[in-house]
């Protein structure tokens, strides 16, 4: 793994601190993507079989996407703004900042003992325990490893978040980071039960009709920059509601504008009331962390997100001068 200044432990270390605790949070950041919520709760499937109590927590109050609601254990979920409990251990997966754990946070504060488990390099770590390796491919990997570290069954509902975590950040393996060590761990889950064809038609052939009217929306205003290498689009809240939508029915078309032939860096932007929420994707080697770092923003090499402070049209025009730069 990669050194990074917030590791200060090993995955060895982390199964004995797990071992020894009776009660355990869990939580990722907020607005959860699949290897958010799939290392959280395959983590929490491996705990509770080994008679844990498990609180699986959300970051904030808004709903699960519909694709990941078939994961085992969506119906333990609860707001972290409702558990008064002083858990053992909290573990924070897939978030590197205490910012990102939003409402998790204050749990994270009182409890006896905190773990990080995560690939986002940061600066410094916000954990008694933190294990971060941003050269592994997803969260999920990592929990993957430390379920077997803690001695649990690993077959059916494990093997399945975790699958689902790693295929999800992988783009259903096919990003850059799709290696070979990505696709010895999915043989391995798929050995241990999880189901590729029916995790995939879950996540990736579920979308809604809204999805269907923004992807309308974002293909119309599509913007390209450098002669076809960079691609801009945007949504604003009067197109969620003309449409129905919800936060979820947009998250597929970062992944369309990425499609386009000739494109290198794609953006997609949606109003999030007075700001703006930024999603960036590298089909190359272009380092578009670097970019969302421009706007406070961060994420990986190849894919990344920031949140701008002003209206769509000044994301979109500050936007397009640092993107006119990219080598």
């Amino acid at each position: 793994m990669a050194v990074t200044p917030q590791t200060n432990t090993t995955l060895e270390e982390i199964a004995q601190v797990l071992l020894k605790a009776h009660t355990v949070a869990i939580c990722g950041h907020v607005s959860p993507d699949g290897d958010c919520l799939g290392s959280g709760l395959g983590l929490a499937c491996a705990l509770r079989q080994l008679g844990k109590t498990v609180f699986t927590l959300t970051a904030g109050p808004e709903s699960i996407d519909a694709s990941l609601r078939f994961l085992p254990g969506t119906f333990q979920l609860m707001s972290a703004s409702l558990l008064s409990d002083v858990p053992d251990v909290f573990v924070a997966v897939d978030v590197p900042i205490p910012e990102r754990l939003g409402e998790g946070d204050a749990v994270r504060r009182r409890a006896g003992t905190t773990v990080t488990v995560d690939h986002h390099a940061t600066d410094a770590p916000m954990a008694d325990y933190s294990y971060t390796d941003p050269d592994v491919a997803a969260t999920a990997l990592l929990v993957w490893k430390l379920c077997h570290l803690l001695g649990a069954d690993c077959e059916g509902a494990v093997a399945t978040c975790c699958y689902t975590g790693l295929m999800t950040d992988t783009g259903r393996f096919q990003y850059q980071n799709a290696t070979s060590a990505v696709f010895r761990a999915a043989a391995e889950m798929v050995e241990a039960g999880a189901l590729p064809g029916e995790i995939s038609r879950e996540v990736f052939q579920n979308r809604s009709r809204a999805s269907l009217q923004l992807e309308a929306v974002a293909i119309e205003r599509m913007e390209f920059l450098r002669e076809g290498q960079c691609v801009i689009s945007w949504l604003t809240e009067d197109d969620f509601q003309r449409a129905g939508a919800v936060k979820a029915d947009a998250e597929p078309l970062i992944n369309l504008l990425r499609s386009v032939s000739g494109v290198r860096v794609a953006c997609m932007l949606r109003q999030q009331g007075d700001a703006v929420r930024g999603s960036l994707r590298a089909k190359d080697d272009t380092d578009v962390a670097s970019i969302a770092r421009s706007f406070g923003g961060g994420g990986h090499r190849a894919a990344a997100g920031f949140t701008f402070q002003g209206s769509v049209a000044q994301a979109v025009e500050a936007l397009g001068v640092i993107l006119s730069h990219v080598e």
